[in-house]
Parts: C-alpha cells; structure tokens; sequence
C-alpha cells in the first residue's frame, strides 16, 4: 500500500470520525438536551446523577449509541444510561440528580 493511499484512507476515517460527533451532537440538541457539559442522566434502576457528557468522548464510560454503560454513583452499580431533559425534572429531581455527581473527566 502506498503512502498516499495510506494517507487517503486516514483522511477519510477522520471525516467519518467527525461527522459521527456532529451526528451525535445534533441529535442531542433536537432531542432537547445539551450537546455537551454537565448532563443529567437516568439509570437503568431510575437514579439520577450528573455527568460530563461529550459527544464523541468517553473515557469512564462504554459508548453504545444513545446510551453509554457506565457506574452509577447514586446506586453504586453499573448501568445503562441516558440523558433527561431538565425541564422535565421536579425540582427535587433536580436537586438530587446535581447532588450525585460522577467522575470529573469525560
């Protein structure tokens, strides 16, 4: 394989790379919910906490499409989670989830 073959292939795994994390963003923002930052996320057992969540990043958690499986710190288990609108939160829904916070790092 030649260089510039070499070099085409990777141009192009990059543009597929960044469309991905635009894709992913887009769909964030439509759904209603931040596109990155502190996000409020629900377990697969209904407990609320907070997460850094980057489109595209994830060092602490396993990406799976719409939903990453990460540690829950609220239930202390792992899980499936997703983002929650906020709006949708009462406000001790809100209180709770901002009170159980994960690891800082995405």
């Amino acid at each position: 394989m030649s260089d510039s073959s070499r070099l085409r292939r990777r141009g192009a795994l990059l543009v597929v790379a960044a469309i991905a994390v635009l894709a992913e963003a887009a769909v964030l923002v439509l759904r209603g919910y931040p596109p990155a930052g502190n996000v409020v996320v629900r377990c697969r057992r209904g407990h609320l906490f907070t997460t850094i969540w980057i489109p595209g990043a994830s060092l602490k958690s396993l990406r799976l499409g719409w939903w990453r499986f990460q540690r829950c710190p609220a239930g202390a288990h792992w899980s499936l989670v997703t983002p929650v609108r906020r709006s949708d939160l009462t406000v001790e829904e809100q209180r709770v989830a901002g009170e159980a916070r994960d690891l800082r790092i995405p």
